[in-house]
């Protein structure tokens, strides 16, 4: 059934135009009829990043992950080119850097999450040199491929932070598709190669975890658990890493490299929390199931900002803005919040050159795979083909345009 069309004059303010901002307020001028939207975003370019893995593997056009900002905005939208720094709930209004006071009647926090590159002792000095690249920067994705391409032996380690990261999978993408270029090549023996992750686990769903295995089996890839990137020395080509055992407690260990994939730690804006809207970890403080604000009931969040305690993946946010887009428009109607988000998440863990593990769950580690027939923890070539075609295509002409095929939101 379609939404009810709604007559009403207010406003909404959404701070961020990432994949969050520009597909809620499509979302919301769906729904509600002239209604007043503004982004706030200081960057004047929108990217696809979920591409920039398979950029960083050869098998993909980096150029075809921007647009400008403009051309995505929806229709009648209002584009403040500026960062917001605070946030007034009481006074309902948001400030940006310089200095402008924008008022709201809801306010939608869509501002993704911050890369802490900073974190890694000599990191930012060395990115893109000295072997030293990420698929978390539009800008590097190209030099991994270059690295990758040029390699024909020696030490290549990829890492990853403590979660919460954004799109979780993506540190081991990177190495899957760049052993699998290889291995192609015949050349896979020759290099040593290291995934080195904090966590205890190399996916948080276990269903998954034997197919990932096997890969890193195939691959030859030694997995190296408990083993944080604390410092990169480029020039020299070392890598230091905190590593915590039973055994030994707390040590520094030291691996060279020729190749040295990093994953930044990642945190919230740090406005969420200096204008009291965070709870204890620094994320926007909303209500798991309707993505309300817990104190502030005009303010919503949407994606990787949030504190709900589900995977931070574009997939996630495409269906948190369904849950978003109704609830205000439940607000404004004066009807009670009955869409609720399920924790939705989907990682397609690309783990090979045509194949895809596509692994699709909610909330408590519940599957909720889009096609049940298929077994999701065997790799796949129609999740390929999700992955690398139909999703950047139905990103552009479809979710930044509102439309929401699978994304229905649930009810109580």
């Amino acid at each position: 059934m379609k939404p009810e069309k709604i007559n009403t004059q207010k406003s909404v303010v959404v701070i961020g135009g990432g994949s969050s901002g520009i597909g809620i307020a499509a979302s919301i001028r769906k729904r509600v009829k002239g209604i007043d939207i503004t982004v706030v975003e200081p960057n004047d370019c929108h990217y696809y990043q979920p591409a920039w893995t398979l950029v960083g593997g050869g098998l993909f056009d980096i150029n075809k992950t921007r647009r400008s900002l403009r051309a995505v905005l929806p229709s009648g939208t209002a584009w403040v080119q500026d960062s917001v720094v605070r946030v007034e709930p009481s006074q309902k209004y948001v400030e940006t850097r310089q200095g402008q006071k924008i008022n709201y009647d809801f306010l939608i926090v869509a501002c993704g999450l911050i890369l802490r590159w900073d974190k890694i002792e000599g990191l930012e000095e060395t990115l893109g040199l000295n072997g030293v690249t990420s698929n978390y920067r539009f800008d590097l994705a190209e030099y991994t491929w270059q690295l990758v391409r040029e390699m024909k032996g020696g030490q290549a380690i990829f890492s990853q932070p403590t979660l919460p990261i954004k799109c979780a999978g993506a540190p081991q993408k990177a190495l899957y598709l760049s052993c699998d270029h290889w291995r192609r090549q015949g050349i896979l023996n020759n290099i040593n190669v290291n995934f080195c992750l904090a966590g205890t686990a190399v996916f948080g769903i276990p269903q998954f975890i034997p197919p990932l295995t096997e890969y890193l089996g195939k691959y030859r890839a030694q997995v190296n658990f408990n083993h944080n990137l604390i410092r990169v020395d480029g020039k020299n080509r070392q890598a230091t890493f905190a590593v915590e055992t039973n055994e030994e407690g707390k040590r520094e260990l030291t691996l060279p490299f020729d190749m040295l994939h990093v994953v930044p730690p990642q945190s919230a804006p740090a406005f969420i929390s200096q204008s009291g809207l965070a709870e204890g970890s620094g994320w926007c403080d909303v209500d798991k199931l309707t993505l309300q604000h817990k104190h502030w009931p005009d303010i919503f969040a949407v994606g990787d900002c949030c504190s709900t305690p589900n995977a931070k993946t574009l997939a996630a946010a495409r269906k948190q803005v369904v849950v978003v887009a109704e609830n205000v428009a439940a607000l404004i109607h004066g009807a009670p919040l009955t869409a609720h988000y399920d924790g939705y998440g989907s990682c397609p863990l690309t783990v090979e050159k045509g194949k895809v593990v596509l692994a699709e769950f909610g909330y408590d580690g519940k599957l909720l795979p889009t096609f049940p027939l298929l077994d999701a923890t065997q790799p796949s070539r129609l999740a390929w083909w999700l992955k690398a075609w139909f999703l950047p295509r139905f990103y552009w002409a479809g979710m930044l345009r509102g439309v929401e095929w699978f994304a229905g939101s649930k009810r109580p």
